[in-house]
């Protein structure tokens, strides 16, 4: 197979440069650049070789130890190591809360932050999720206000130090529940001044973290989302013994093979509360947004990367006396992944920018509004394209593509979990809808169309007016549609504010 990538995706990159050197400081540009070069380089040697490394050989469970004591330990190729220290060096998770990087930065912290998460995230074999959910936690933490315990679990969380560096998880997925966590079971009861938590969790992605996040309803509490109550389960407990849960199985995956995702069984944990019983699911809403962010930017990764392998590879493969690049057909396919990816890029580093503003506390009332509905806009559209795009770049190498040794057959199954994790499109697109029935968020919503000059942004308004004045199960039946089609018309606009003159069509959805 000939050398299909740059030899330094950041500088391969034309989009990714022009979009920071546009909507950042000089002076962040200058801070940030010689970082975003070192990830784009490695990004083809060392962390490709160890993503390399940890399909080849993905994490393994041991149950017990030679004296059949139950340990549930995770074991892990030294490949994967190697990227959790990278990530932690290079702050991916560290950088939104360091003081002197928001001191220097400010709200471009996160800005950067996801910059350098795309570069990193197509080549390491999804660690991108346990950065994710790492950078979920801290956020969670840090809004909490958290003491004692709960702020050496932060410092370790935002560490740059591998040595010191944890990652978190998220248990929150039950059997009977699936996304209507409303049905979630566990039951967190007191003991002394300790919490313990009793029950089943069905999808717990990083099992081998040393802390996770969980929901679970404490004895007494009331049915569905508002008897939830948010704790922190530590892998150790202080005493230095493994705390009380079993992780009964690993999941035997589609793809994100490398990365272990299990079945866990709570038989009294012992777990910390993190702010007040009564405010569970508004913090996991806060975690999400942080996690469907991570999401968003792993899906734009991945189509840049199918992007790059369609291209050089069309630039080499002569079929019917010409190269593919010649072939008008093939050309104009690889401009419809070309707006898909830069599309995606555009609208996932706006969600950046707004967050950033909102957690620095300088965003005014329309953009905090605008966050609400555009990172479910973002997840949902970026993850359902990225499954299309890469299915097209894989198509491009023709039979080569199915071929497992090229590497596209895993770039397909891997980005097939991002329409499913952090929220369905279905799950997200409702979420939109109801954000969008609120006045505010849809004054903010036409306001970024106007000032774009968002091409069909008025059609798409109209849609979401109708949709607010129609009831029950006819404005549910639209709500994919509605949200495909804001989507659409932002990154239209956000691209041509760039001088990128091309809309999205959405590749594989059905037409508006």
């Amino acid at each position: 197979m000939p050398r299909l990538l740059p030899e330094n995706t950041w500088h391969g990159d034309p989009t990714l440069p022009a979009l920071l050197g546009s909507w950042l400081r000089p002076d962040t540009i200058a801070w940030a650049e010689p970082t975003l070069s070192e990830m784009g380089r490695a990004a083809v040697e060392e962390l490709r070789a160890w993503g390399d490394g940890c399909e080849r050989q993905p994490a393994v469970l041991r149950p017990f130890d030679g004296w059949g004591n139950r340990v549930d330990e995770v074991v892990y190729t030294d490949a994967w190591r190697q990227l959790a220290a990278v990530a932690a060096r290079t702050g991916l998770v560290a950088l939104p809360y360091e003081e002197e990087a928001l001191g220097r930065l400010g709200a471009e912290a996160r800005l950067v932050q996801a910059a350098l998460g795309y570069l990193f995230a197509p080549s390491t074999a999804t660690y991108l999720c346990p950065v994710a959910m790492t950078d979920g936690a801290a956020r969670v933490l840090t809004d909490a206000g958290a003491g004692g315990q709960l702020q050496q679990v932060l410092g370790h969380l935002t560490s740059r130090d591998p040595g010191r560096a944890w990652t978190s998880g998220q248990w929150m997925t039950e059997r009977q529940g699936g996304s209507d966590v409303g049905q979630n079971a566990v039951v967190a009861r007191r003991d002394g001044d300790r919490w313990r938590l009793f029950g089943q969790k069905f999808f717990c992605s990083n099992i081998g973290c040393e802390v996770a996040l969980t929901l679970a309803r404490p004895e007494g509490a009331p049915p569905g989302t508002r008897g939830l109550t948010l704790f922190l389960v530590p892998r150790d407990v202080p005493d230095g013994v493994r705390n009380r849960y079993r992780i009964e199985r690993l999941k035997d995956k589609l793809g994100t093979r490398a990365m272990a995702t299990g079945e866990v069984t709570l038989d009294g944990a012992q777990v910390e509360l993190v702010g007040g019983e009564d405010r569970g699911f508004a913090q996991m809403t806060a975690m999400l947004n942080i996690t469907r962010l991570h999401n968003a930017i792993t899906a734009a990764a991945t189509m840049r990367r199918a992007l790059m392998l369609a291209t050089a590879y069309a630039g080499e493969r002569v079929a019917f006396g010409r190269r593919l690049e010649q072939h008008p057909l093939h050309a104009q396919m690889l401009r419809e992944i070309a707006a898909e990816a830069d599309g995606a890029l555009y609208l996932t580093m706006r969600m950046a920018q707004l967050l950033g503003r909102i957690e620095t506390g300088t965003a005014d009332a329309g953009e905090a509004a605008l966050f609400r509905v555009g990172i479910a806009l973002a997840k949902l559209y970026t993850a359902k394209q990225a499954v299309a795009v890469a299915s097209e770049a894989l198509e491009c190498f023709g039979g080569q593509g199915y071929m497992e040794d090229t590497g596209l057959p895993r770039l397909l199954r891997d980005a097939q979990v991002l329409p499913i994790w952090e929220g369905t499109t279905s799950v997200l697109a409702l979420d939109a809808l109801r954000v969008l029935r609120k006045t505010d968020v849809l004054d903010a919503v036409a306001a970024e169309l106007e000032r774009l000059d968002a091409p069909e942004g008025e059609c798409a308004l109209d849609m979401a007016r109708t949709a607010r004045a129609q009831e029950g199960e006819a404005a549910e039946r639209g709500a994919r549609r509605l949200a495909f089609s804001l989507a659409q018309s932002w990154m239209g606009g956000l691209l041509g504010q760039a001088g990128i003159e091309v809309t999205p069509r959405g590749i594989g959805l059905p037409p508006r």
